[in-house]
């Protein structure tokens, strides 16, 4: 079998144009291409725009688990939202001190997210969002622009998938799948449930990187690509120089 996340280029249209692709994942046969199954990140918008649109698959080759009979995957950005959400945001965005849980972001909005997927029948069996609200397109990378969303807008996609490691932890093997986002942040989650187990920010965040197709691991360490793409100051570890270019960085893995 053949597991294929959809990605689009719809994040380059208008404003007027703008946007109904949803992202989604799916096995296919591999003899005769037929869709086995395919499973939607998003709410059906039934190709209306101003809908919910986005959280497209593009980042790398998916993890499988055939203990768990999971498949892991990451999540983009959206490009759209409903009236109630961008509304929800904007009030968000009035408070001094935002809301927790956030209200902004519905069950079934599974961008900027890790997930699992049942290997035989694409069901969701878990997911965690990281990142709140996200709308970004290119036309609206300006938020000043008129007609635009309200922010925030910082591109934080996964450009990676998900890589699978087991960690000792005081005596106790737990098995992780980690991902490094464009934020900067890296997410270690329990492959059983998708608990969070630990986060690190690994350094300066951007609309092309922090974390961009670069991870590995050796199960003691995690490493990855730190692209730094708006170029922001930060100190290295363990020579203390600052530096605004980019960079590679190590974390323990536990």
């Amino acid at each position: 079998h053949f597991y294929v996340g959809t990605s689009s280029s719809e994040e380059s249209a208008s404003i007027e144009q703008c946007c109904i692709f949803r992202g989604s994942f799916a096995k296919l046969d591999v003899r005769s291409g037929k869709v086995l199954w395919q499973t939607f990140t998003l709410p059906d918008n039934f190709g209306q725009k101003g809908e919910y649109a986005g959280a497209a698959i593009w980042g790398s080759s998916p993890s499988i688990d055939t203990t768990r009979n999971h498949i892991y995957v990451s999540t983009g950005n959206l490009y759209s939202a409903p009236l109630r959400i961008r509304q929800c945001q904007e009030a968000e965005n009035n408070q001094t001190v935002p809301t927790s849980p956030d209200k902004c972001i519905e069950p079934e909005n599974h961008s900027n997210s890790i997930l699992a997927f049942d290997l035989e029948t694409g069901v969701i069996k878990w997911y965690r969002q990281l990142g709140g609200y996200d709308l970004w397109f290119l036309a609206c990378n300006n938020l000043s622009t008129p007609n635009c969303p309200p922010g925030p807008n910082p591109d934080a996609d996964f450009g990676e998938a998900p890589m699978m490691l087991s960690i000792d932890v005081n005596g106790t093997k737990r098995d992780i799948a980690v991902a490094v986002q464009k934020s900067g942040f890296a997410w270690a989650l329990n492959r059983d449930n998708g608990d969070l187990i630990w986060s690190t920010e690994v350094g300066p965040g951007g609309p092309g990187g922090g974390g961009t197709w670069g991870a590995a691991t050796d199960e003691k360490r995690v490493y990855t690509n730190l692209a730094n793409s708006l170029f922001m100051n930060f100190t290295l570890i363990p020579s203390q120089t600052n530096t605004n270019a980019s960079g590679w960085v190590a974390m323990d893995a536990k």
